[in-house]
């Protein structure tokens, strides 16, 4: 097979309304709004809704929005029993994709899998997923789970985590992260999701792949890995000689680079500011610093411009978020998009079923066990 098409890379696997990736000229929209308006002007919960029903919500609607998932945070006690059985050092993906799972056997329409019934899962999953991801982090700081209160999702969790009412400013910088990682075309986690429920599988069933799909280090699991560098390196006098040195023995640099993206990620924009004046105002801006000497060095040496993940891990810590909570966080806010991505493959499914270019070996004749050498 050709090395172009390595990683199905330029290959379109099917049709979609629900976000537009132009790599060309950087440019992101969700159902033809763009990216940098959204981040701008809406909030997470309204991007949820524009996704899953191809309007923003009235304000009629979004109050009812608000109150379904404010009436849908709750993780059943079993959920919550499980997670604290489960053995210390668990990967905190690793336990969110446990969760899921288990709330598809709790949720209230288990065993219905309409479209329907899809809709309203889609929206208790929105609700209970960053409850389960500050549920996590707090038992990784050996603290009790709580109840999370009522609010938007941005600031429910950052409380809930926290155990104390976050300032606006960081309830801002959270929403709007959720925003800008809510959906993104045909992503590995996506259209995992999308092949699982093209089986007329339920709804949490796709989830849980989609959460497997994330969790690797190639995929979500990137914002983490920039966050650890950014600790390793520590100071932008050392950041370029850093990355020449790991360039020089062919290691990835993490947090550059794109699929589709020939340009500079749109969403990466909306970040730059943000990590810059968070860094500052949390007392670190070293992160940013660095990151801006990493970025330089990268786009002159490699070509390669920063993506969601780079900024992202700063704008992340700055909050006081840890780096193993990242990639959940991230879950949280996909969440919307694996969802309406569902719900789109239910309304107008047939199931994937791509074929594969054979490269094997051909014509060979079988050997009994004994006459083997």
């Amino acid at each position: 097979m050709a090395e172009k098409e390595s990683g199905l890379r330029g290959v379109v696997a099917g049709r979609s309304e629900l976000s537009s990736v132009d790599g060309e000229v950087g440019r992101l929209t969700y159902r033809g709004m763009d990216i940098g308006d959204l981040a701008a002007e809406t909030s997470f919960e309204e991007v949820a809704y524009l996704l899953w029903e191809d309007k923003l919500p009235t304000r009629v609607q979004f109050n009812d929005l608000e109150q379904q998932i404010n009436e849908s945070r709750a993780i059943p006690g079993p959920v919550l029993d499980a997670l604290a059985s489960l053995p210390k050092g668990t990967i905190p993906m690793d336990a969110l994709r446990t969760a899921v799972s288990m709330l598809g056997s709790f949720d209230p329409d288990q065993g219905d899998d309409s479209l329907e019934a899809s809709r309203r899962k889609a929206v208790r999953l929105l609700a209970q997923t960053p409850n389960v991801v500050a549920q996590v982090g707090r038992m990784l700081d050996g603290r009790d789970p709580v109840d999370p209160p009522d609010g938007s999702i941005a600031s429910t969790f950052l409380q809930t985590f926290f155990g104390e009412a976050a300032s606006a400013e960081a309830i801002q910088a959270l929403d709007v992260l959720l925003v800008l990682q809510a959906d993104h075309e045909f992503n590995a986690s996506t259209f995992a999701a999308r092949s699982i429920a093209s089986t007329l599988t339920d709804m949490h069933s796709a989830i849980t792949g989609a959460i497997g799909s994330l969790r690797g280090p190639l995929h979500g699991g990137a914002n983490q890995a920039v966050m650890e560098m950014l600790l390793t390196v520590k100071s932008e006098d050392q950041a370029e000689e850093w990355v020449l040195d790991r360039l020089g023995r062919r290691e990835l640099i993490m947090g550059f680079g794109h699929a589709v993206y020939k340009t500079a990620d749109p969403r990466a924009t909306v970040l730059r500011e943000m990590a810059r004046d968070l860094a500052h105002s949390s007392g670190h801006p070293e992160w940013f610093n660095v990151s801006q000497v990493i970025e330089s060095v990268m786009l002159r040496e490699k070509n390669l411009n920063s993506n969601v993940d780079f900024y992202a891990a700063t704008v992340y810590a700055s909050l006081g978020i840890p780096p193993q909570l990242f990639t959940p966080i991230f879950t949280a806010s996909r969440m919307s998009g694996w969802t309406a991505h569902v719900l789109e493959q239910q309304a107008n499914n047939r199931i994937i079923r791509p074929r594969a270019e054979y490269v094997g070996h051909t014509d060979r004749e079988f050997v009994p066990v004994d006459q083997r050498g």
